[in-house]
């Protein structure tokens, strides 16, 4: 939420698509139920102003391409700048992308810049392609990460000071992130 309020400000953007990962090729873990997410990112976002929480990918057969919705979001928007919100450590990666390339080609990479030094160092710089347009998003120092969220879940500690309210209530009265 962070991200997308620090991109709304700095970007002056005039509307901000949330989309929930539909089938993510790249990731190794099963992710939560498509309507368990959907369901969280609208309570997340439903009071946002310009944020409009978009289910496209989870719609989507197959696995979730980023260029593929960029494709679609240019066809939508003749003329529209758009942009591609990355954390560091994503942005570090983006070139194991499919179609990385053209992702480059087709939205402004911003990037929210996060206090790791050493990452700077061992990852991809999108900012080193020629062509790539890159724009850098000033973020407060955070301590928190899906990650974290889950594993204080399953270890049965509190996550009311990490996400926002709706979103604890349905984690827990849907027992997500729960182990066996």
């Amino acid at each position: 939420m962070a991200l997308a309020r620090a991109a709304l400000e700095q970007l002056q953007l005039d509307v901000l698509h949330v989309l929930p990962t539909g089938q993510a090729w790249h990731k190794a873990r099963a992710l939560s139920p498509a309507d368990d997410r959907l369901a969280m990112t609208r309570l997340a976002f439903g009071d946002e102003p310009r944020v409009l929480v978009d289910p496209r990918e989870l719609e989507r057969e197959g696995p979730t391409y980023t260029v593929d919705t960029l494709h679609e979001l240019a066809g939508e928007n003749p003329g529209a700048e758009l942009y591609l919100l990355l954390g560091a450590d994503q942005a570090g990666a983006l070139d194991q992308w499919h179609d990385w390339k053209t992702i480059l080609r087709i939205a402004i990479i911003s990037i929210a810049d996060r206090q790791d030094p050493a990452m700077a160092t061992t990852l991809f710089e999108p900012e080193k392609v020629p062509f790539a347009r890159v724009r850098h998003l000033a973020l407060p120092p955070m301590d928190v990460s899906a990650t974290e969220v889950r594993a204080l879940v399953a270890g049965g500690q509190g996550i009311g000071r990490l996400v926002p309210a709706g979103v604890a209530r349905y984690i827990e009265l849907h027992h997500l992130y729960r182990t066996a």
